[in-house]
């Protein structure tokens, strides 16, 4: 394995579309942020993060489905899973668990969020998937950069001794109370967002990311969301996607029963006003509504430790008051 650091942005074109640059034009931090992303965003991984992928026991993706739904899943195996042939290529040795609404065709678009709990590490990637077979997929990179630690919890997962048992996903066109329930105390969910259109160059594709706050950071109003966006790296892949499409995939995971809660959601972005004024560390909001659920109980094959919540949480706040 090559350990050489591989730098910047090698293409003349802009490593972000037009979603991601009208925010950050909306901000006025244009052009510092072409800058920093033709420095930081790769079109391969470098020696560090092939490694750092190496030895991790799970990996979140971003996928579209045929309907243009993007969807947050997970993909687990032993440390090893996931290899890098090349620097440009990330095999993944898993398929989805049963239930995942993942689309993993050749061709398709796909979104990498590699995360390291306990030690807040996280590294993301882009690309577009070359093979799938049984034995899992192939991925060609197109971009990948490293993410700051802010507002993940660190916790420690412990595989199970056994394969949980594939219950029958529950399928729902709406939030059912349980689900409520495990959204209003989530500190942690994953976010997919793509914009696929024709012509949008490089900088687009399929993206998953995270979101971290203190238990009650997301708001539930019925079959409704409301997140803060908390001040993070400034490359807006997700608000950029959600600015030129809307549509939106989110994954809850159950850290205690290892149940898993998949949204699909249509998403705007609040800028101003008393509603962002309200919650500390907010700089705007995400509004969520969403239209279909499918739950997985007891699918995910580790059990965790409790949170040891990020510092960066000190300065944000929840939203109902009394559960501070």
């Amino acid at each position: 394995m090559s350990v050489m650091p591989l730098i910047g942005w090698d293409r003349e074109e802009s490593p972000f579309h037009e979603g991601e640059l009208a925010i950050q034009r909306r901000l006025g931090i244009d052009g510092k942020m072409d800058r920093a992303g033709r420095r930081g965003i790769r079109t391969c991984l470098s020696g560090e993060h092939r490694e750092f992928f190496a030895q991790l026991s799970f990996i979140m993706v971003g996928t579209v489905d045929r309907a243009g739904q993007p969807w947050a899943s997970i993909l687990t195996g032993r440390p090893g899973f996931l290899a890098t042939p090349d620097e440009r290529t990330l095999t993944i040795a898993a398929r989805p668990l049963p239930g995942d609404p993942a689309t993993l065709v050749p061709g398709a678009a796909i979104g990498l969020l590699g995360i390291e709990p306990p030690t807040r590490r996280r590294n993301r990637a882009n690309g577009t998937i070359t093979r799938t077979d049984a034995t899992g997929i192939s991925v060609a990179i197109h971009q990948s950069f490293g993410n700051c630690p802010k507002y993940i919890q660190a916790r420690t997962p412990e595989p199970i001794d056994a394969t949980p048992v594939a219950a029958p996903p529950r399928v729902a066109k709406g939030l059912e109370d349980a689900d409520r329930a495990l959204i209003a105390a989530a500190d942690t969910f994953f976010i997919a967002t793509a914009h696929l259109a024709a012509g949008v160059g490089s900088g687009g594709g399929a993206d998953v990311s995270h979101r971290g706050g203190k238990p009650g950071f997301v708001r539930v109003e019925g079959n409704r969301l409301t997140v803060p966006d908390f001040i993070g790296n400034f490359l807006f892949n997700t608000l950029g996607n959600l600015t030129v499409e809307p549509r939106a995939g989110l994954l809850f995971p159950d850290y205690a029963t290892g149940d898993l809660l998949y949204l699909a959601a249509t998403g705007e972005i609040v800028w101003d006003g008393p509603e962002v004024e309200r919650l500390d560390g907010a700089q705007r909001l995400i509004r969520l509504d969403v239209t279909r659920t499918i739950r997985l109980a007891g699918a995910l094959p580790f059990r965790w430790s409790a949170p040891e919540f990020s510092p960066a949480l000190e300065r944000t706040g929840i939203w109902d008051a009394s559960r501070k």
